[in-house]
């Protein structure tokens, strides 16, 4: 159980940007089928009887390709059933009065459609976002102590390449970069009473130039009338800020100034960095107005004060130039693939990068668990935010991006650890875009609606190459040489005649003029967003790597070169290492599939610090 006053990541949460307290875990086992002629919403499945299909137990929120799970099977099954019955109690504590009853899926990939007691309650498309259904209404209809059957379809055909793959392969097997898929549930189910009117979402924006915050609010449902909103903001248990204004809609945006903010005395120690990750708690209420002015509803939630940016080349935190010491984070682990074993191995994952020496975590075409998230707000780690991509260009692929990327966008913007958004990785999905101008046109388009939703962070139009609409021009590069990395990013004349060339990979790094332009002011610094890739396999027979070493002395030996060539870059405002952990038939990761480092700690923070 959770306190509403007190979020807290290593309660597991799976919200924590807006916490009740009462909620319960639906994780662990259910029955689990496969669907493979889709006959199962003709023969009926999703009935409360139905239990013959169901010939398997699943472990969830772990894919059935996952040995986690239990199943353990990567072959093709385009669709999976689970089903699960259980008492009302152990849906909700105490009497559930007026409330609604919630139920909660952190991310099924890639649609899911559920069943509540044979009725159908709601459907989501996109693997990567959460949703919920309400079941309070069928639980107050059925018998007083009866139990409940909850059935999930969910459906990602493995072939189909223009779903948001990421690095899952649409081939049987693992080829190249690409990964076991991991099909359905991959991510918490919960169950939360809530009230019907209720505060659905808040985000929080800092202005330091202001010394306030922009704060918003979004309620479940339309008000019949006006209802007031409090939000209290507390260091340490001391205010900082208090603020009440009216809501007459679904949503309302309001400022709130913060006490300290505006002397350069205080604003020290209220300021977020990952030296000083200062995290301001957030009590919000909803409440109806005039003498009554009872509680319709209390979450708990936090925040970050800082400001990040780029300027004069460089990457700017709180105004300040700060170099950008980043690692790759494919976020796909051996035993649960793209899930997750919980809060304390992610914070587990968080607290290894920092150990490492880096100060900023790439996550890799994936969409991380929130918790994640809050643990780097914690223990002060920036982070790149990232969706999977399509791997093909079609109306269909552009519709289901931009819906998924919105959402994600909206689920993660108040986070102060995130400071950048990659919506498009390597041309993924707009593999033509050097050449055709309706994939330019997409990747200017969804840069511009992810600064239309969120213009406080810097966005990259295609991370890797050909950027069309960049705030940050990342170049990938695998140079095992470091003579070959002092050639191309040495110095400014090296650096433009790189940006002249047809690139590292053979692709153009810059597409239009605009973009030129943006650099050349100075208004998008250049980093090395993927360099590196050093496979080291030990005793591993198969493996892969961008350069491969066969001892620890070569290993640390290339490692310390090439960190140093890339730091020696002046005109490089940072980088990012590929990667942090081996993944499948991936060994270019500077910790084994098992989380164990390949060098001691220690040295491969000297080798990232330069020490």
């Amino acid at each position: 159980m959770t306190d509403p006053h007190l979020p807290r990541a290593s309660d597991d949460y799976p919200r924590p940007m807006l916490v009740r307290g009462r909620w319960r875990s639906l994780d662990g086992d259910w029955q689990f089928g496969y669907d493979d002629d889709d006959r199962g919403v003709v023969d009926g499945w999703h009935e409360p009887d139905r239990t013959a299909p169901f010939d398997r137990v699943i472990t969830v929120p772990f894919p059935p390709e996952s040995p986690a799970s239990g199943v353990g099977d990567t072959g093709f099954h385009p669709i999976v059933w689970y089903r699960r019955t259980i008492a009302a109690g152990d849906l909700h504590d105490g009497p559930l009065g007026d409330d609604r009853l919630l139920i909660h899926f952190g991310a099924v990939d890639h649609s899911a459609t559920v069943w509540f007691d044979g009725v159908f309650v709601g459907a989501h498309v996109g693997g990567q976002t959460p949703f919920w259904v309400d079941v309070a209404d069928l639980m107050r209809s059925a018998a007083a102590g009866a139990s409940h059957v909850i059935v999930v379809r969910a459906e990602e055909d493995p072939r189909d390449r223009s779903l948001l793959r990421g690095k899952q392969d649409w081939k049987l097997e693992p080829h190249g970069i690409w990964y076991h898929r991991s099909t359905g549930i991959w991510q918490t189910v919960w169950a939360e009473p809530a009230p019907r009117q209720r505060i659905a979402d808040v985000s929080w924006t800092p202005d330091l130039n202001t010394a306030s915050v922009a704060f918003e609010v979004e309620l479940a449902a339309w008000p019949e009338h006006p209802l007031d909103v409090e939000v209290a903001l507390t260091l340490g248990g001391d205010e900082v800020a208090r603020a009440s204004f009216e809501v007459e809609g679904r949503s309302a945006r309001h400022t709130i100034r913060v006490t300290g903010l505006e002397s350069s005395a205080s604003r020290g120690r209220l300021l977020w960095s990952p030296d000083q990750p200062t995290l301001i708690d957030a009590d919000v209420v909803l409440r109806e107005r005039g003498r009554d002015a009872s509680e319709l509803d209390r979450v708990a939630s936090y925040l970050g004060l800082r400001s990040v940016g780029v300027a004069e080349g460089q990457f700017l935190l709180n105004g300040e130039a700060t170099y950008v010491r980043a690692v790759l984070d494919q976020g796909y682990r051996a035993d649960t693939h793209l899930a997750n074993r919980g809060s304390d191995a992610l914070r587990r994952e968080v607290e290894l990068v920092r150990e490492l020496g880096f100060n900023t975590v790439r996550m890799h075409q994936k969409a991380e668990d929130p918790r994640f998230l809050s643990w780097a707000d914690r223990l002060g780690v920036m982070v790149w935010g990232e969706t999977a991509n399509a791997h093909e260009f079609t109306p269909r692929s552009v519709e289901l991006l931009t819906a998924e990327w919105t959402a994600l966008v909206r689920r993660d913007r108040s986070h102060p650890s995130i400071v950048a958004w990659v919506p498009i990785n390597e041309s993924w999905g707009v593999d033509e875009i050097g050449t055709e101008p309706t994939q330019q046109a997409f990747a200017m388009s969804i840069t511009a609606l992810t600064r239309a939703l969120d213009p406080s962070r810097p966005v990259m139009s295609n991370e890797g190459w050909h950027h069309v609409d960049s705030d940050i021009v990342g170049v990938h590069d695998y140079a095992s040489k470091t003579a070959v990395i002092l050639d191309r990013y040495g110095d400014l004349a090296a650096v433009h005649q790189t940006l002249a060339g047809p690139g590292p990979a053979k692709r153009k790094l810059i597409l239009n003029a605009r973009q030129r332009e943006r650099f050349d002011r100075g208004e998008a610094p250049l980093m090395l967003t993927e360099f590196g890739g050093v496979g080291y396999a030990g005793e591993r027979s198969k493996s892969w790597g961008y350069s491969t070493v066969s001892s620890d002395d070569q290993y640390e030996s290339l490692l310390r070169a090439l960190f140093d060539a890339v730091r020696s870059c002046k005109p490089v405002a940072g980088y990012c290492y590929t990667q942090f952990m081996d993944c499948a038939q991936e060994a270019n990761g500077l910790l084994r599939e098992d989380g164990t480092p390949k060098l001691p700690v220690d040295a491969i923070r000297r080798i990232v610090l330069g020490a």
